[in-house]
């Protein structure tokens, strides 16, 4: 239409639509510049990915598929399968996955796809940082954990307590053959520490190693977690332990109590009773010693810290015989199988115990400050050659039981405890009272010299569970690995030729 309002000639009429028709063909390929809906002999081109152009307006489908919401998108894949399904199932199969459970919008179709796909995505990407605490859950729980209580935080089991002993079992009998019946109170974890006693006959070591673990001073003998000699028994001049007994707490801390080292109530049972010998032995104090040899050897290979009990200062042929076990010592296994030669034979690659020297029964003397000086330098000097750790573990001076002592006043201080005599403080205090007419002074105590027995007694379970954990082997040892690794080791010594060549000797 004109600038007057008149229409133009030839605007609407077949020039026009013939010249509509020129530029459609001379156009680019796909381009339409006028509306499909006036041309009637429009022909439908192929796209370049060969599919034919839709007769509709395109703008009309195009923005209905893409506007569809994540919801129904996911709606066809419950009825009728589609070939984009699987892309549409891969974040589900993430998700549920790493949570591992299936969330409340997923259909309950797709849960065996996800999880087969997880496990092959994990095997993929390596483990998940999780994956450590559901094994550690899981590991030796039992029943238990299924009944466990569960944490609203996590929504996991907890882990459950491990289960109290309430007496020693044994680890190796009288008859010296191992037994395998610690082996249910073992678990799979490193954070353990391994305490082992010897010491004559009557010295206290069953009731020392029964205060270090489970009781207290306060308590009835009887009832002790490491049976103690009885009055009957000690009036006969027997021993009460044989063997080696076994008692862990749950704490993680191992403890082993032996039978008497040098023992003449075992020489006299075996002369009395004409017990048959192993045709190595000829004589049965020689079988005795043996036997002493082998458990302070396997103590001195599968122990951290292994306590020599006395109740008098001091036995020289005590020391003879350590040396001696120390001699008689298993080679540490060595983390190469294949080599040839004898492993562990360098002074570096061999394992040695903290040892610790505790005197029972001690008398007000022995805590006399220049006699505790004479005792640290006489025990230096008798294990002045030994590869035990001997010194420098454990110190009285650290517990402040010499509050007037200095640290440097022991030049020479090796591991050494004092306990004193076992006694009720009650009736005690009542005893040692003074005898003076005054009220006050007969209630107080009498002068004793020296800490009481059960301070002694905490102090010393304080500095022996410090100790250093120091390793046992060529890898670090599980409780499990440990106990099949002392096996090895109590076989090894009962079949060592080097104990076998010393009994000889001594016969």
């Amino acid at each position: 239409m004109s600038e007057s309002g008149h229409s133009q000639p030839g605007m609407y009429g077949q020039g026009r639509r013939r010249r509509r028709r020129r530029d459609r063909d001379v156009g680019p390929l796909g381009q339409n510049l006028s509306g499909p809906s006036r041309d009637r002999e429009y022909v439908p081109r192929e796209r370049r990915d060969g599919s034919e152009e839709p007769p509709g307006p395109l703008v009309q489908k195009t923005p209905i598929i893409l506007a569809k919401p994540p919801g129904e998108r996911s709606k066809p894949s419950q009825s009728v399968p589609i070939s984009g399904g699987q892309a549409l199932e891969k974040p589900i199969m993430l998700i549920k996955t790493r949570e591992d459970g299936v969330k409340p919008g997923t259909p309950p179709e797709v849960a065996p796809l996800a999880s087969g796909s997880g496990a092959s995505k994990l095997e993929r990407e390596g483990q998940r940082p999780t994956q450590p605490v559901y094994q550690i859950q899981n590991r030796g729980m039992g029943a238990a954990a299924s009944s466990g209580a569960v944490d609203p935080v996590i929504g996991q089991t907890k882990l459950v307590p491990p289960e109290k002993m309430k007496h020693s079992i044994k680890l190796v009998d009288d008859q010296m053959n191992w037994c395998d019946s610690a082996m249910e109170y073992l678990r799979d974890q490193t954070d353990m520490l391994v305490v082992g006693v010897i010491g004559l006959q009557g010295t206290g070591k069953s009731t020392i190693m029964s205060l270090l673990s489970a009781n207290t001073p306060e308590e009835d003998q009887r009832g002790y977690v490491f049976r103690a000699q009885t009055q009957e028994i000690k009036e006969r001049g027997g021993n009460q332990s044989t063997g080696i007994d076994f008692y862990i707490t749950q704490e993680r801390v191992i403890f082993l109590d032996t039978q008497p080292i040098l023992s003449p109530s075992i020489l006299d049972h075996l002369i009395n009773n004409d017990r048959k010998l192993p045709p190595e032995y000829n004589l049965p104090h020689t079988y005795v010693e043996m036997q002493s040899l082998q458990i302070t050897a396997f103590l001195f290979t599968v122990c951290h810290v292994v306590i020599v009990i006395q109740d008098w200062f001091t036995d020289i042929n005590l020391y003879r015989f350590l040396q001696t076990a120390e001699m008689l010592k298993p080679s540490t296994p060595s983390a190469s199988h294949d080599s040839t030669g004898s492993s562990g034979n360098e002074e570096g690659s061999e394992y040695y115990p903290h040892i610790v020297f505790l005197q029972n029964k001690s008398s007000r003397d022995e805590f006399c400050p220049r006699n505790l000086k004479k005792m640290h330098m006489a025990v230096d000097k008798l294990m002045a050659h030994s590869h035990l750790k001997y010194k420098g573990t454990l110190s009285m001076l650290d517990c402040n039981i010499f509050p007037g002592l200095g640290r440097d006043y022991l030049e020479t201080e090796v591991n050494m405890f004092l306990l004193p005599l076992m006694e009720n403080e009650g009736e005690d205090a009542l005893t040692k009272a003074g005898s003076g007419a005054a009220p006050l002074f007969s209630l107080l105590p009498g002068y004793r010299g020296h800490p009481t027995f059960s301070s002694q007694v905490s102090k010393l379970r304080s500095q022996i569970l410090a100790m250093s954990r120091c390793q046992l082997s060529h890898t670090i040892l599980t409780e499990k690995n440990w106990f099949h690794y002392a096996a090895r080791i109590w076989d090894g010594v009962k079949k060592s030729s080097a104990l076998s060549e010393y009994s000889r000797l001594q016969a």
